[in-house]
């Protein structure tokens, strides 16, 4: 465990635990957006109590994801100076883009949209809204312009020890960052659409025996469904499409994620292992439950195409065996988890159009509900493990093929500071999570006002 490890798993705990909360923001601020323009155009409450409600929760996880990335930006400068160095002339300029145009958009109309009920008028409060909704958006584009960049860097030049971007729009609009933002940004709502419906479920379930207060949750649950049945099956096509990115510009990476060792021969077809484990001296792997032929139907054109293996990459430019073990299964617990939010989508359509989801059935289906409380953290799982194929799965790059990871630390570190400060963020994020675990609860046990007047 030396510094560049405990930098690396720092940066990691770091980054894992601030993306939970930009996930919830962009999907709490969709659901806000979507209720506050069914409200004004049909007038109906039960649209305005969603949006009341929920919108504490989202003050909630904007106040978690301001504090909790603070850490992160400074560690651009205390653990990877170098990277900083180098890159900063482009790195810096987008992460300044996300502060400046994104973060500062979304806090400002959030103040408007809080505090100007009965102040201003409808129409701008829509539009602050609408302003929150768009900023979130944007400090994901920007973030996963920067991170997309890091994994095709394309726009840019070597000048002694620098980066240097040569062309500006071709850097931030590489070839994967449309698809990169889109996936992310789906996975952003849909996380957070089944975190709503978890809660739901818990509450219907355990919770208040009011009436009133049952019926909303009840509601809620539908309005989420419904939106799900619209976007868990684009994620999954989106999904391909990611997957295809990386097959043509990070060939490495498709490799270390299926844990395909050798190339195969032309017109043959790589088979797609469904679980495999590597040898003790890597190379190859120990055991393999596999498809022939399916890495290559689904990745190459034909689709017996060739696929290089990660033994065809020279030792020191691929991610270690351990890293591929890692990123190999973190790849099947995304996916694992995509097709049960497919499946449970496709029963909550089931239920609702058999007129199952009314209050006087819900003890008749537990069963049903519990599945939907078990799948609340699902959506930020596979988000992380996400996450994982993204940046192991890179290594040992910080820029792909450009500048080594090890390359891009501080020169002054050493590993007791580094150790002990981790530590210490992750009791602290412990904290913070146990608090929001905590206020979310008060905010859901207390339930919405249904008595203020519109």
């Amino acid at each position: 465990m030396d510094v560049l490890t405990f930098s690396r798993l720092q940066f990691g705990d770091t980054a894992a635990f601030h993306i939970l909360w930009p996930i919830m923001s962009i999907g709490l601020s969709l659901y806000m957006l979507v209720m506050e323009v069914a409200w004004l155009y049909t007038g109906n409450e039960s649209y305005y109590r969603q949006l009341r409600f929920w919108t504490k929760i989202f003050i909630l996880t904007f106040a978690m994801g301001t504090a909790s990335g603070i850490p992160l930006q400074f560690e651009f400068g205390t653990n990877w100076a170098a990277f900083s160095a180098a890159t900063g002339d482009f790195f810096g300029n987008i992460l300044g883009f996300e502060s400046t145009v994104a973060f500062a958009l979304e806090a400002a109309f959030l103040g408007i949209f809080v505090f100007g009920w009965n102040k201003v008028g409808r129409g701008a409060h829509l539009f602050a809204n609408a302003m929150i909704f768009v900023g979130a958006t944007l400090s994901a584009f920007w973030i996963m312009a920067a991170n997309s960049w890091m994994q095709i860097p394309v726009g840019v030049v070597v000048e002694g020890s620098k980066l240097i971007v040569s062309d500006y729009m071709a850097a931030i609009f590489n070839p994967g960052t449309i698809v990169s933002f889109l996936h992310m940004w789906v996975a952003c709502i849909e996380s957070t659409l089944f975190m709503m419906t978890g809660i739901c479920a818990m509450v219907l379930l355990f919770g208040t025996r009011d009436t009133a207060q049952r019926e909303f949750f009840l509601t809620a649950f539908k309005y989420c469904v419904a939106l799900a049945i619209i976007i868990v099956p684009i994620q999954l096509g989106i999904g391909h499409v990611s997957g295809e990115t990386v097959a043509k510009y990070q060939p490495a990476k498709l490799a270390a994620t299926e844990l395909h060792w050798d190339t195969n021969a032309p017109g043959t077809g790589a088979a797609l292992n469904l679980f495999a484990w590597p040898a003790a001296e890597g190379g190859r792997n120990s055991f393999a439950l596999a498809i022939p032929g399916g890495l290559s139907f689904i990745t190459t054109v034909p689709q017996d195409g060739v696929v290089r293996g990660l033994n065809s990459f020279p030792a020191a430019d691929r991610p270690t065996t351990l890293e591929a073990t890692i990123v190999f299964y973190s790849f099947r617990l995304m996916v694992g988890i995509g097709v049960v939010l497919l499946l449970l989508m496709f029963a909550g359509a089931w239920y609702w159009g058999k007129g199952r989801l009314t209050l006087a059935k819900i003890d008749k289906h537990r069963v049903f509900w519990w599945l939907w409380v078990l799948a609340l953290p699902l959506g930020f799982i596979a988000t992380e493990a996400g996450w994982m194929v993204r940046e192991i799965g890179r290594q040992p790059w910080v820029v792909y093929n450009l500048m080594r990871t090890s390359e891009g630390l501080s020169s002054n570190l050493n590993v007791v500071t580094v150790a002990a400060t981790t530590i210490i963020f992750t009791l602290l994020y412990l904290i913070f999570g146990a608090l929001f675990i905590y206020f979310t609860y008060r905010i859901v046990k207390k339930g919405p006002d249904l008595t203020t007047p519109v």
